[in-house]
């Protein structure tokens, strides 16, 4: 499925990017990594080159995937250089957590300029190279936070709310054109990204998304690539992440009840 083909991934320097490009270099894919750090970059690189077989490259591009204009000449120094795309990825991710009104507005187009406009812009850029072929593959990350809000992430979740239904409508709209869509909303997994997190959450953030516990990130990797293969529109990693999002779109009021109760818990402190 994956043997000889080209296969774009932003956010490839660390996280699910970077899980997923060891398990596609394995599959015989060649891979463009996008990421704005070229040091990180390069570390992957040189970790991934040596798992290539004759006919295998990993290649490695700085950029900024809130850059339109940018990421449109990257896709096209990839299409010359190694190969028109047949996949793309799009990992390419931020997060910020904090109280509604504490959160300055550049917090809220930080975050819709890389989750959001960040997948729109590298979806737009790589559509040319799939009609031009007939066809093609794109993977867009969400996150569970884009099918059920979490405290402190208003920002966050909004922008990924956004990639959903940009997700949901690509679907309808490329499939006569033979492009294949998945959207992957995982609930946290362990991750740099996570990491960071941990070091400032609110209190009531802390408890909330305890419901859903934090995967390994081999774990969700592996759950990605094989819902990938099997031709999976939603892929959700973890059952108790299926679990709550199955809950969250069939008995909503149960599902804010529940997160009501946790709440209300922190602001009443131990009883």
């Amino acid at each position: 499925m994956f043997n000889n083909t080209v296969i774009v991934i932003t956010g490839g320097s660390s996280g699910l990017g970077k899980a997923l490009a060891q398990r596609f270099i394995k599959k015989g894919a060649t891979l463009a990594l996008i990421a704005r750090d070229k040091k990180k970059l390069t570390i992957v690189r040189e970790e991934l080159s040596p798992l290539c077989t004759a006919g295998q490259r990993v290649e490695i591009f700085s950029g900024n995937v809130a850059d339109y204009t940018a990421i449109k000449e990257t896709l096209n120094i990839i299409a010359n250089t190694i190969g028109e795309p047949d996949i793309l990825l799009n990992c390419a991710g931020i997060v910020r957590e904090g109280y509604f009104e504490k959160l300055p507005h550049s917090t809220f187009r930080e975050q819709m300029d890389i989750n959001y406009f960040g997948t729109l812009n590298c979806t737009k850029a790589v559509l040319p190279y799939f009609k031009k072929k007939g066809r093609g593959r794109i993977v867009n990350i969400a996150s569970l936070g884009g099918k059920i809000g979490s405290f402190g992430c208003t920002a966050y979740c909004a922008s990924k709310f956004a990639v959903v239904g940009l997700t949901e409508v690509l679907r309808m709209e490329l499939k006569p054109f033979h492009i294949t869509i998945h959207l992957v909303c995982p609930g946290e997994f362990e991750s740099p990204m996570v990491e960071e997190l941990n070091t400032y959450r609110t209190p009531e953030n802390r408890v909330v998304n305890k419901t859903v516990p934090v995967l390994p990130l081999n774990v969700v990797a592996d759950e990605v690539l094989k819902g990938i293969e099997k031709e999976h529109y939603l892929i959700i990693p973890g059952f108790i992440a299926r679990f709550l999002e199955m809950i969250s779109r069939w008995f909503p009021a149960t599902s804010r009840l529940i997160i009501d109760y946790q709440i209300r818990r922190v602001y009443q402190g131990p009883t």
